[in-house]
This record gives C-alpha cells, sequence and structure tokens, in this order.
C-alpha cells in the first residue's frame, strides 16, 4: 500500500502546474493533502473521480486557507472529519479514514512563523493534538500520522540549523514536543528507513532556496509502533514541484 503526503500549497494552483499528471504516474493508494486553500464547492471533484479515487475534504471557515484532503482508491469504512475541538476545526487541520483496523489522517499543523500570538496558538495544538491521537489510539492502534507538521525535529532535517535555531519550526521546545511525541509510541518513517539521509520537503520561496538545496524537513508520515512491521519503505520525491513543499512517501505490507 502506498501513502503519500503533500502539502500542496493551494490544490487549484497545484493543477495547474501538472498535480493530476503526477498523479496519474506515482498512482498512490492514498494522499494525504495540506493546504487545500478552497471551498467543497471549489473542488474539481470529477478530475479526481476520472483517476479512480474517493475524495474527502475539510476546509477551514476562512476562505483560500489552510484545509486538508485525503483521496483514497479504496472507499474507507468511516470518515471522521475533524477532532471536536471547535478552535481548531475551524482551520480544516484534521482528516482521518479508516481502512479495517488501519486509521490514515491527514493532518496540518499550525505555522508560527507569523509572530508571537500564532506560535503560542501552535503549542497550545501541539498539546491538543498529542492528547487527542493518545486517546485515538486506545481504540484505533494502528495509526498512520500524515502531513505537514511544520516541525524540523533534528539538525539533520534543516539546512542550517545554527542560524535557524530561534526559529519557528526548529524553536527547542517544538523539538522537544516532536522527541516527546515520538516517546509516546511513534515512528518517523522516513528517519526510520534512512538514518543518516539529509532530505527536504519545504523550501523558502526566497534567495533560491529549492535551486540550492536549503530546505527544511517538515513533512511526516509517522506511524504507531504496532505499524512497525508493515513498514517496507518511506522516501522523498523531491522532483515533485506543484508547490514549495514537496512529497513523502510511505509504502506499507497489508
Amino acid at each position: 500500500m502506498k501513502i503519500i503526503t503533500y502539502n500542496v500549497n493551494g490544490l487549484r494552483a497545484a493543477i495547474t502546474k501538472g498535480f493530476t499528471e503526477w498523479l496519474t504516474q506515482e498512482n498512490p493508494d492514498v494522499i494525504c493533502i495540506q493546504e487545500t486553500k478552497l471551498q467543497p464547492e471549489q473542488f474539481p471533484a470529477g478530475e479526481f473521480t476520472q483517476l479512480g479515487y474517493y475524495a474527502y475534504l475539510f476546509s477551514a471557515q476562512k476562505r483560500g486557507y489552510s484545509g486538508v484532503a485525503i483521496f483514497t482508491k479504496q472507499k474507507p469504512d468511516h470518515v471522521e472529519i475533524g477532532m471536536g475541538i471547535e478552535t481548531y476545526d475551524n482551520e480544516g487541520r484534521f482528516l482521518r479514514a479508516d481502512y479495517g483496523d488501519l486509521s490514515i489522517v491527514s493532518v496540518y499543523h499550525p505555522s508560527g512563523s507569523s509572530g508571537d500570538e500564532r506560535q503560542r496558538f501552535k503549542m497550545e495544538w501541539l498539546e491538543a493534538f498529542q492528547n487527542y491521537v493518545l486517546e485515538l489510539r486506545k481504540s484505533r492502534p494502528n495509526l498512520i500520522l500524515c502531513g505537514d507538521y511544520n516541525i524540523c525535529h533534528e539538525p539533520i532535517d534543516i539546512h542550517d540549523p545554527v542560524r535557524n535555531a530561534k526559529n519557528s519550526g526548529f524553536l527547542p521546545e517544538e523539538r522537544e514536543w516532536m522527541t516527546g511525541f515520538l516517546n509516546t509510541g511513534f515512528i518517523d518513517s522516513f528517519r526510520y528507513k534512512n538514518p543518516a539521509k539529509q532530505q527536504y520537503t519545504w523550501w523558502s520561496y526566497r534567495f533560491n532556496a529549492r535551486v540550492n538545496n536549503k530546505g527544511w524537513r517538515i513533512d511526516y508520515c509517522m506511524v504507531s509502533e504496532p505499524m512497525n512491521s508493515r513498514i517496507s519503505d518511506a522516501y522523498i520525491l523531491n522532483d515533485a514541484e506543484h508547490s514549495d513543499h514537496c512529497p513523502a512517501v510511505l509504502e506499507i505490507k497489508q
């Protein structure tokens, strides 16, 4: 089973850059999308139906902002929209699809880069997200949490760890949260399969960052520990250029 996570930074914009053609070529079983930046009535459903995907979207109340989606070849047994926490659900950040005993989540963690208020919001979200997921894991132990976490965990995950040490996304408290979250029983699948590989999933649009590969690895396919033996591969598709992010892939044994 091939699962992709991809922050497309605007789904309609990505489509104009060849996203659907790329999706046909990659042919994942499930793709988790972040930053759809559209309302349900703006979604070109027919394009994805033709490719054989069921599409589930959770949009932010604010137009042109945030939003997550799951496109899946197999119809889920159940789809859960949001976490039941109004403050976060208003921003369209969490969507879950269940397949038998397996659950796949598309999640978009907030960015704190716009200032102190959003950084506080981010840290509060991280605590609420962890509490929600740990409770969910009691009834859905086989979890795959795909998405843009807006955090680089270790120095290997960022091009310049020294000069970015005070920037949102690589702050000590964010990295500590990530360590703690993994220690509750989750696996960073890319790092698990590639312990020494320095590869990124996001580049600033400024300063030719992508051309110079001055990037950050902030997009993850996290897997709960009971899924450990089912991880067959995890890798990053740096050549996909429909966004300032690129996709991360997880392949599991069914």
